[in-house]
């Protein structure tokens, strides 16, 4: 990861306000040859001026020493360069100064003026030194001489840099965008990335919970009817051998049954790991890519194969019924197919509805309502007292408590309702409401 445009500032900050060191020294050698140039320049000034020649080297040296400041006061240092144009010093710190100005932050108007004020005081100051040496003999060229000299000196000293500094400072904007740009478009991809892990999680944690609802589902039911039917053939055994040759028999197929189901689930889970380990070995540089697919395809793929549907419905209610349950079905309205996982929850509200009869409310009679409605399919499955209140528990089974949990879970999943709670005559209820769609 590269670091931001603050760590970055923060890691090559120079003294004062330079923002590297490279960047101070390259200053202040600018601003040493600046003193040095206009400390020479200001002898001849000071014998033109009748001043002390001390006093014209001292003049030179503070003059050029403001270079120094550009980064910090560009135009500080350009009016100083046009404060000492007419004595004719300070070229290069007018120069430097002027690309400084055009290369900053500064408002455009104020660089055109100063600009132009550089122009026009080097234009002048040309043109009268010109014409002097001209007077003087110095120059023996005709009059057109000295504008030409006078416009090619100022243009020469002003144009270049005024226009590299633009050029540099549009550079550097630019720079500074992508920079930006590139470390906007990092924070994103870390925060996709973070999101992508939460996502991811929360995926892994939502298919843990739906697999165990399937294995609940599908295995707890014919359990508990196995658990039943032992029950009772440990009561038969010895009167009635051959119920309890026809019990054992059922918990014999109860057993089966609840092997092959399982089985058929761990076998789509360990398919699913494989299919995981492939695709992450395939395409290591897309590590959420195969993020809980065994979680993912391992419930569903077992459901669409091997269904539950509501076409067998009536033939789990007949294993209710052989463990001894008392169970009427009344359907309402022309039973017709629905989608895959309508089916399913239809049928697995109706199994675990049963399942918790047999846990909670052994020998009760039990009334299972289906309606096939325009738009939704409704189901309801309510149980009456049990015989004896010592009933509920006469068979042992114990009790997770995620049943109910599940049924709804899998109901409001596809937009239904879900609604369950005990009768005003000591049984309990379960109704749900699923739409068609």
């Amino acid at each position: 990861m590269t670091t931001t445009g603050a760590d970055r500032t923060t890691a090559l900050a120079g003294p004062w306000w330079w923002s590297r060191w490279r960047s101070a020294a390259l200053d202040g050698g600018l601003a040493l040859v600046s003193a040095l140039e206009c400390g020479a320049e200001g002898i001849p000034f000071a014998r033109d001026a009748g001043v002390p020649v001390s006093a014209g080297i001292v003049f030179g040296l503070l003059a050029g020493s403001v270079l120094l400041l550009r980064r910090k006061w560009p135009i500080a240092v350009v009016l100083v360069s046009i404060a000492i144009t007419p004595a004719q010093m300070g070229f290069l710190m007018g120069i430097v100064g002027l690309y400084t100005l055009a290369a900053a932050e500064v408002p455009r108007r104020i660089i055109v003026a100063l600009s132009g004020m550089t122009l026009l005081g080097t234009l002048i100051v040309t043109f009268v030194r010109v014409r002097q040496s001209m007077a003087r003999g110095d120059l023996t060229l005709g009059d057109w001489f000295v504008p030409f000299a006078a416009l090619a000196t100022s243009l020469g000293l002003t144009a270049p840099p005024v226009l590299l500094g633009l050029y540099v400072g549009a550079r550097r904007r630019l720079m500074e965008s992508l920079r930006e740009r590139a470390d906007s478009l990092e924070r994103e991809l870390q925060l996709l990335a973070e999101r992508a892990e939460e996502r991811a999680e929360w995926a892994r944690g939502e298919e843990r919970t739906r697999i165990a609802r399937e294995m609940h589902d599908v295995v707890a039911h014919r359990v508990s009817l196995m658990v039943v039917h032992a029950a009772a053939l440990q009561a038969v055994a010895r009167k009635d051998p051959e119920k309890a040759v026809k019990n054992a028999a059922l918990v014999g197929d109860m057993g089966r049954q609840a092997l092959t189901e399982l089985r058929e689930m761990l076998g789509v889970l360990r398919s699913g790991d494989g299919d995981r380990r492939r695709t992450a070995s395939a395409s290591a540089a897309l590590p959420l890519a195969a993020v809980g697919v065994a979680a993912a395809v391992a419930a569903s793929r077992v459901a669409e194969e091997e269904g539950p549907y509501l076409s067998e419905l009536e033939e789990l209610i007949g294993q209710s019924a052989a463990a001894g349950m008392v169970v009427d079905l009344s359907v309402e309205g022309d039973a017709r197919s629905y989608a895959v996982e309508v089916e399913q929850t239809a049928y697995r509200v109706v199994q675990e509805a049963l399942t918790n009869v047999h846990k909670h409310a052994a020998g009760a009679k039990t009334h299972v309502r289906l309606a096939h409605r325009v738009a939704e399919i409704a189901m309801q499955v309510e149980n009456e007292p049990p015989p004896e209140p010592a009933s509920a528990a006469s068979a042992g089974l114990p009790s997770g408590g995620n049943g109910l949990v599940g049924m709804r879970e899998r109901v409001l999943g596809l937009g239904g309702v879900f609604v369950s709670g005990p009768t005003d005559a000591g049984g309990f209820r379960v109704s749900a409401v699923i739409p068609a769609a």
